[in-house]
């Protein structure tokens, strides 16, 4: 048998209806940007298998410092214990960080990321007596899958079996340009009529939502607002930190600090799957008491695994090589340029950049759903090329390893423009 007839056997995919879904595609290596199947077809990996790979596949840096850390201490318990990888990977992160950040606490992904965040927030209010259950949210948001995760997130399909389960989150517009105001208003609204406990958001790109950016001033100012009223915030960087922005983190470009951070996807460079909330010590302290009970009762098996840990801070080398850097300004300025060329095609509704994110809105004859027949069809067609893309309904978006090569971008440029004939 196949691999893929194998995988049809016995797994199940996920965001997958395998009654109609195509057979999955079995790759069986990968090298810097390219993967291969199992029948040796190329792909170029210009999403970097979901933002995770910003230093490419079967990167020997990092797996030369997993290996040392296998062969020295690859787990222990995180409970009643700790280790000089978990430490050095809170120290490096304190350099990094916005300055407000002081404590970090590990988790497995990005969702359990969230959880915690959002955990706390509720907790933070509860320990100091303060009844305090909303969580507000930007519309069409994407915050993860376990349930808090996924209560705060606002594609419907993702939720809709499980409506009425839920903590309570309020929506809020996002502040895309000219609807700024309108998001302010929606903001202190919701803050007037519900007990609010925190405010979490993907900073300055919605991913799932297909690439929707709004501006760092934007952002400021809803954090200024629930400050005010001493609405925790959280900023989810799950799928925006580590360079892909431009910068290391999104927030580096807002001039207020959140509350909280959300890590994971390239921690460890698409390697080990490990998360990070961070915290300031205000938010620590609610839950530092002579009270048990008050403690922070949450934690996973693989907490702080130190495999994972060599992972990220090998990652975090790379990350901040000026080679590295380099590399991301010269995708940046790749974009842009593909962006002025594209943005004219009658065909194009919008495009946009920011950092090595570029995004394409294709127009389309009717309402496009997340999964339609446009979707299927460009994302068919980019296979067939092979090209590694994800379209969201009709926008097409390039999230590309921080290694690839001028040709591989214009290679991917180029499939783009043919598909946009195409449809």
């Amino acid at each position: 048998m196949t691999l893929t007839e194998k995988d049809s056997q016995y797994l199940w995919h996920p965001y997958t209806q395998h009654k109609t879904a195509q057979t999955p595609i079995a790759i069986s290596r990968g090298e810097g940007v390219l993967l291969w199947d199992e029948n040796g077809k190329e792909y170029i990996d210009a999403i970097a298998s979901w933002w995770v790979n910003p230093f490419g596949h079967s990167n020997k840096f990092i797996a030369d410092a997993i290996y040392k850390q296998l062969t020295t201490l690859e787990h222990v318990l995180f409970g009643g214990f700790t280790h000089e990888p978990a430490i050095k990977v809170a120290e490096r992160l304190m350099e990094i960080l916005p300055k407000n950040q002081q404590k970090i606490f590990f988790s497995d992904n990005g969702s359990t990321a969230v959880e915690v965040a959002i955990k706390v927030a509720l907790q933070y209010f509860f320990n100091k007596n303060e009844k305090r259950t909303t969580i507000i949210a930007f519309e069409n948001a994407f915050h993860g899958d376990t349930f808090a995760a996924m209560a705060a997130s606002g594609i419907s399909f993702y939720t809709q079996a499980f409506q009425g389960m839920f903590i309570d989150v309020v929506r809020i517009p996002v502040p895309v340009k000219g609807k700024e105001q309108e998001s302010f208003d929606a903001l202190k609204n919701v803050i007037e009529k519900h007990n609010c406990a925190g405010f979490i958001f993907e900073p300055l790109v919605q991913g799932a939502a297909g690439m929707v950016m709004y501006e760092p001033e934007a952002l400021a100012k809803l954090i200024q607002i629930c400050k005010t009223s001493k609405v925790l915030t959280i900023a989810d960087e799950v799928m925006t930190g580590f360079g892909k922005t431009g910068k290391t983190f999104a927030m580096d470009y807002v001039s207020e600090e959140p509350d909280m951070i959300c890590l994971s996807k390239a921690l460890t460079g698409g390697t080990i799957p490990m998360a990070i909330t961070t915290f300031t010590q205000e938010v620590f302290d609610a839950f530092y008491d002579d009270d048990i009970n008050k403690a922070l009762f949450h934690g996973h098996t693989f907490t702080a695994n130190p495999t994972g840990c060599a992972a990220a801070l090998a990652s975090m080398d790379l990350l901040q090589t000026d080679e590295m850097q380099a590399n991301i300004q010269r995708i940046n300025k790749s974009h842009l340029v593909f962006q002025k060329k594209i943005e004219k095609h009658s065909k194009v509704i919008t495009a946009r950049t920011l950092g090595v994110i570029f995004a394409v809105e294709i127009k389309s004859d009717s309402a496009e759903s997340y999964y339609g027949s446009m979707r299927n069809k460009l994302y068919n067609f980019f296979i067939e090329k092979g090209a590694i893309l994800r379209p969201v309904g009709n926008i097409v978006y390039i999230l590309p390893p921080y290694i690839m090569t001028d040709d591989q971008l214009q290679k991917v440029y180029s499939i783009i423009e043919e598909a946009i004939e195409m449809v």
